[in-house]
């Protein structure tokens, strides 16, 4: 089945039981935040809030939010699209498995965007900006987000649609100085293909045009994220993906999304911006209000009966988590491609994707000889440091290629490494870089550093697997917990200006007297029972509260020929500093409030 709209598609979940009607209004100012992500939560069903507060609108949010109901949306076109992929990045896979491949070039060639005819749905109707839904998701965004967008725009004097370029882009609504219905801030960060526009427009005589698309079959704000081989537009992505080609039009000199549920026109300011933010962001944090372009608003209009569709971003995983997965199913042949002698690489979600990635690679380099210890992974982790989006990783933990060892299996992964690591030899640095735009734990805003862990080489310890006899602590520290073997937490002071950075070396020359057994990775925060509770916890206060350069100690620590490592174990720092940005915290009266909805004769009872 090719979906034409999301109605469409909400309509085939509800038959199959796989959508719920929230048919109380509902406020958008929090409180269907906090409906989704308690359903998410629960592994619940795409929601449809039918009556929202202070909009003529409905919504849909989690569509994505399972696994299994992505795959659903895409049962029919996903194994097609995938073939494509495997075919553009490889074209002589045809030759080799040519009955598998037969299908790829009509898949592509049928799904090239195509002008509408006739009527154009998302002209039925228009609307403004102040009477769309409202959706605020955290208690200190600065206003309402789009957070789904499609935002199209075209370099300066081109009108070929496969020369666009179809983004996710924070878009926000209201609040700050922005002036009702006339503006909306557009915030866009590294590697985004509409800050090469913008330059373009910046050096030309003509307006910058955007148009924001929301809502339409489900693959279109899908392929506004994916990653896509050269020479595959976004917008042909979307058509092999919805099996239906994307259908566009032009009005006033804007492109709009045929079978979008909305679409928003207007011009980026070429000069001048404006605060945007906060917002409660995939790391778990609120990533700050800074200056970004302003888009002045020039038409909002809607198809008839529209949805708009939404998600809630935090902590991971959320529902955003599904497109990392459906990353995955579509490219997962693609990475020795990408990355030469890579098997595997893993951007843990749970870590918030960008801070933490672990790699498989393999050593190859003169294997007649007797060596132990990282070569060729490091010419591999520098590739996959300099290639795109995973050049943003903080910590990349790369580990050569061994029977058993999976990027996937994460505890695994951490056992093979940590059994495995010489600190003295397997810690490369670079300093004074940059980081994702949201990270908050660098030296500045975009800031930071990196740290590659290259693992190779046998069995060098045995991992503690309860908290070794001869564990001491100094004043100061406590609660000692193993969050994994060998990975043990400990409980700091709070982090000050004037005392933290003395802290961990305190511990450090505290743990080159009495080192612990087994124990190559200590970890230091602000609540070690909390952190060492279960896996996610431990990623993910490890591996966005630290800044390799700045919070990496080491016990019998030394530099040789300007290289830094350690004999003892591994500090990392991942307490909670003055600069870092504030954890997002759900509102308590928000929460009670909603509880009427899951209660017996509400819209979602039994649903939590």
């Amino acid at each position: 089945m090719s979906y034409r709209s999301l109605r469409e598609c909400a309509n085939d979940l509800e038959k199959h039981g796989r959508l719920v009607r929230i048919r109380t209004e509902v406020d958008p100012d929090l409180e269907m935040a906090e409906i989704h992500r308690r359903i998410f939560d629960a592994g619940g069903p795409a929601i449809l809030f039918e009556r929202v507060k202070g909009s003529p609108f409905q919504a849909i949010s989690n569509l994505y939010g399972t696994f299994g109901r992505t795959e659903f949306i895409f049962r029919h076109t996903l194994e097609k699209v995938r073939k494509v992929i495997e075919l553009k990045a490889d074209p002589s896979r045809f030759f080799r498995q040519p009955f598998r491949y037969a299908s790829a070039p009509l898949t592509a060639v049928s799904a090239l965007p195509m002008k509408s005819i006739g009527p154009v749905p998302v002209l039925y109707g228009r609307t403004t900006v102040s009477r769309l839904p409202q959706i605020k998701s955290w208690p200190m965004d600065g206003g309402a987000f789009v957070t789904l967008p499609q935002v199209m725009t075209l370099p300066p004097g081109v009108s070929s649609m496969m020369q666009s370029n179809l983004g996710m882009y924070r878009v926000q609504l209201s609040g700050n100085d922005y002036v009702p219905d006339a503006e909306i801030g557009m915030h866009y960060q590294l590697h985004r293909g509409i800050g090469i526009h913008q330059s373009m427009h910046m050096a030309a005589d003509v307006p910058f045009r955007c148009s924001v698309f929301v809502g339409g079959p489900p693959s279109h704000a899908f392929s506004a994220i994916m990653p896509l081989p050269e020479g595959i537009s976004e917008l042909t992505f979307a058509g092999m993906l919805a099996g239906r080609r994307f259908r566009y039009a032009r009005k006033n000199g804007h492109v709009l999304s045929a079978d979008a549920d909305f679409v928003i026109t207007g011009t980026i300011r070429k000069s001048g911006k404006k605060p945007e933010g906060p917002f409660g962001d995939h790391l778990g944090y609120y990533s700050l209000a800074h200056d970004f372009p302003v888009m002045e608003v020039e038409q909002v209009y809607h198809r008839r009966d529209p949805l708009w569709h939404f998600t809630v971003v935090g902590r991971p995983p959320q529902e955003d988590s599904s497109f990392g997965y459906l990353i995955h199913q579509l490219v997962r042949l693609l990475t020795p491609q990408e990355f030469p002698g890579v098997k595997e690489i893993n951007a843990v979600d749970a870590a918030g994707v960008h801070p933490l990635l672990l790699a498989v690679g393999s050593e190859r380099y003169m294997p007649f000889r007797e060596h132990d210890g990282p070569e060729e992974i490091l010419t591999q982790a520098n590739r996959i440091l300099g290639t795109g989006q995973t050049s943003l990783a903080k910590f990349l933990i790369i580990a050569a290629d061994s029977p058993g060892v999976s990027a996937k299996d994460i505890p695994g992964f951490f056992q093979h490494v940590l059994e495995r690591v010489d600190w003295m030899r397997d810690l490369h640095f670079q300093t004074r870089t940059t980081i994702d735009t949201l990270d908050y734990s660098g030296s500045g805003w975009n800031e930071g550093s990196k740290v590659v862990i290259a693992c190779a080489g046998a069995l060098k310890r045995t991992l503690a697997r309860e908290l070794p006899g001869n564990l001491t602590l100094p004043d100061g520290f406590s609660a000692p917990k193993l969050a994994l073997p060998g990975a043990l937490i400990v409980r700091g002071p709070k982090f000050t200006t004037e005392s933290g950075y003395a802290d961990p070396p305190m511990l450090a020359a505290h743990f080159e007297q009495f080192q612990p057994e087994g124990i190559p990775l200590v970890v230091i925060a602000d609540d070690s029972d909390f952190t060492a509770a279960t896996l996610n916890n431990f990623l993910w206060v490890t591996f966005t509260r630290a800044n390799p350069s700045h919070d990496l100690y080491g016990s019998a620590a030394a530099v040789v020929h300007k290289h830094w490592g350690c004999a003892g174990p591994l500090l990392i720092d991942a307490r909670i500093k003055p600069h870092h940005a504030p954890p997002l915290e759900t509102d308590p009266a928000i929460s009670k409030k909603i509880d009427r909805l899951f209660g017996p004769g509400g819209d979602l009872h039994g649903l939590d």
